[in-house]
């Protein structure tokens, strides 16, 4: 059995960018790469919703404990 190689980083991000390219071309492959950074805003959504329902004593509490105060 042959053992896997991998490319290094460099070379797999410019062959998959240049495939992207060829396939989508510029304007689509722009929008594919920038898809990640739509699903990253959702998520600080989700946390500021989640900080404002958080009552910060009661959450210090938990973490630090009620008895250290």
């Amino acid at each position: 059995m042959k053992p896997t190689q991998y490319m290094n980083e460099e070379e797999l991000v410019d062959r998959a960018v240049s495939a992207l390219l060829k396939a989508l071309g510029p304007v689509e492959t722009a929008h594919f790469l920038n898809l990640r950074r739509a699903g990253r805003l959702e998520s600080v959504k989700q946390h500021r919703r989640w900080q404002a329902a958080l009552d910060k004593d009661k959450f210090f509490d938990q973490v630090f404990g009620a008895d250290q105060q």
